[in-house]
Formats: structure tokens, C-alpha cells, sequence
């Protein structure tokens, strides 16, 4: 039996994108419904469309490098937005998954799978960039010393985001927070 792989791709069940030097080179139409956008509006574009802000875009392409050229692979749930439609603007999570084709050079070309988490898990609050980022990361279970280190910032500038995330949610304790963040 032939497999046909362009097909593979396009009926996958999450949003894939090919890339090459963070450029969207091609995607399957689930991508683009994820996103409220046609095909022609992400094809050739950079990811940073897909953003909530560029300097987001900038700190997690340099964030996930040194662990794409570590393991080739790289996985989070993050914070993206709409591009067009209804909801276009919207924030929402996702989760991500992606593979580096050439290990030492991670952004040269890859292949990204993205998950729409809204239904499980709406963005409820009005986030900075910087707090979208540290709750990334204590939903990952990562203590203020190792956010700190990941984003190169102190551990105490973690801990006055995690506290703004706690009064923004309404959150008693981190697992409260956490667990808040998780349901939305």
C-alpha cells in the first residue's frame, strides 16, 4: 500500500508547519483554521504572526535554540494569538512541539505541531509577556531558581511575577496559582 504523506499531512489532527529560519514554508489547513487564517496569509511569513508580541517571538526563538541543538526536539505550552477573523488578536493557549531537521542548526529548517488548549483552558487574565512566560513555566513545575535561569533573569524578578499571576488570579499559593493557570 502507497502511502500518500502529502495527505498524512493535511489531515493530521493538530496544526503542522514546515519551517525554515522561523518562516512558515508550508502548514496544513488545521494550522490555519487554528489560527483564523488562510493559508496564503502564513505561508512565507514569519512565525512572529503567530505572537502575541515580537519580543516574545524573539525570546522563545532564543530560548528553545541551545535545546533544539541539545535534543533536537522541543516542546511547551505557550500563550499564541489569532490571526484573523472573528477572534483575530485573541489570545490563546497552545501547546507546541517541534523538530530541528538539522540539530546544529536548529531554525534552518524544522517541522511544528501545534495543539489549540482553549477549550481546556481559556486565557482568563490579561497577561504581560513576561507573566505569560513564568506561567509556562510553573505549569511545568519549575521552582523561581530555574524560571530565573531559563528567562536569565533573577530569581527574585520570577517570584514578583509569580505574585502579580497569584493577585491576577486570585490564586492563595503557587499550586492554587497552578492549578488556576491549568483550568484557565
Amino acid at each position: 500500500m502507497d502511502i500518500d504523506y502529502r495527505l498524512a499531512f493535511e489531515m493530521a489532527p493538530v496544526g503542522l508547519a514546515l519551517s525554515s529560519n522561523r518562516t512558515i514554508m508550508d502548514c496544513n489547513q488545521h494550522l490555519c483554521d487554528m489560527f483564523g487564517a488562510e493559508r496564503a496569509q502564513l505561508v512565507g511569513q514569519s512565525f512572529q504572526v503567530l505572537y502575541p508580541s515580537a519580543d516574545e517571538y524573539e525570546r522563545t526563538g532564543a530560548r528553545i535554540e541551545p535545546i533544539l541543538n541539545r535534543k533536537g526536539t522541543y516542546a511547551d505550552d505557550r500563550i499564541m494569538k489569532r490571526v484573523g477573523g472573528r477572534s483575530a488578536g485573541e489570545p490563546f493557549w497552545c501547546h507546541v512541539t517541534g523538530r530541528a531537521l538539522n540539530q546544529s542548526a536548529p531554525h534552518e529548517a524544522g517541522i511544528w505541531a501545534f495543539e489549540d488548549l482553549s477549550a481546556s483552558r481559556p486565557v482568563k487574565a490579561e497577561l504581560t509577556a513576561r507573566e505569560r512566560e513564568v506561567a509556562a513555566y510553573l505549569m511545568q513545575g519549575l521552582t523561581s531558581k530555574l524560571i530565573g535561569k531559563a528567562l536569565s533573569i533573577s530569581h527574585r524578578t520570577v517570584e514578583i511575577y509569580r505574585a502579580r499571576l497569584m493577585r491576577k488570579y486570585k490564586a492563595s499559593t503557587t499550586a492554587d496559582l497552578v492549578a488556576k493557570l491549568t483550568a484557565g
